[in-house]
């Protein structure tokens, strides 16, 4: 499988990265990646960045240098209800918005109490993909989980980061048992390299072992297709490609 676009990343703005959008676009170039999705972190995370951030991608173009840029966000769930650190008036005018769990801004609850926030907050139309939900210190039960995820079509990340980051450790049998479900079931997944540096966009290593170990069909994996991962988002209302359209208020 040959990779073209990664729709996990961070820049500056997430207080804890240390690139610019300008930087990703350079190593994108390079590595000969298509689409870029910038995903900072929500205002809930600390040092995150100020609504206003999340609003003003506006300004970002289409396109920089012949790679494609959407503009998303890594949202925070907030509590077990499902609920995000989005505003709607912010969501509706966003490419594509990554939902996941952080332990610095929810406590890790019960599998039953993480598996209904998870399950919740893919009832929010506007969220696209789960990350990283084979962190242990936040158990669910994946098969509630992974059904809910096909009925109602959320693409379930697989999360390079989740392998080396020492506040995930322990995430690789989860992460295979998740992705064997999804090939099971026919769940679209999306490898996400979770960069808080430009060089490690596109690093899909460990997600690439875990592909070929339960020998994920390529049409499931969004990122060989930014065609693909774009008409998902225009199948769930996403109006791809409008820059100006994202307010900020």
């Amino acid at each position: 499988m040959k990779f073209v676009l990664d729709t996990h990343i961070h820049t500056i703005a997430s207080g804890h990265a240390y690139s610019t959008v300008h930087d990703y676009v350079e190593v994108a170039k390079k590595k000969g990646f298509e689409l870029i999705a910038l995903t900072d972190h929500g205002p809930a995370m600390p040092g995150g960045p100020n609504i206003f951030h999340i609003g003003n991608q506006r300004v970002i173009p289409d396109e920089i240098d012949g790679v494609e840029i959407l503009r998303g966000v890594e949202a925070n769930i907030i509590d077990y209800d499902g609920n995000i650190d989005i505003p709607e008036i912010y969501l509706q005018r966003l490419d594509l918005v990554v939902a996941s769990f952080h332990d610095v801004c929810i406590e890790p609850g019960s599998e039953d109490e993480n598996t209904r926030a998870l399950i919740k907050a893919m009832d929010n139309k506007y969220v696209d993909i789960i990350a990283h939900s084979g962190n242990p210190k936040f158990p669910i039960n994946i098969d509630k989980f992974m059904m809910a995820a096909k009925e109602k079509n959320v693409l379930i990340e697989i999360n390079n980061s989740s392998f080396t980051n020492p506040g995930r450790s322990g995430s690789r049998d989860n992460c295979v048992e998740i992705a064997r479900k999804a090939k099971d079931l026919g769940i679209k997944v999306v490898a996400g390299s979770d960069a808080h540096i430009s060089f490690d966009l596109g690093n899909f290593d460990k997600v690439i072992e875990v592909f070929e170990l339960v020998e994920m069909p390529e049409e499931l994996v969004m990122n060989t297709s930014k065609e693909k991962l774009k008409n998902y988002l225009k199948s769930k209302g996403k109006v791809i490609g409008r820059s100006g359209s994202i307010i900020i208020r």
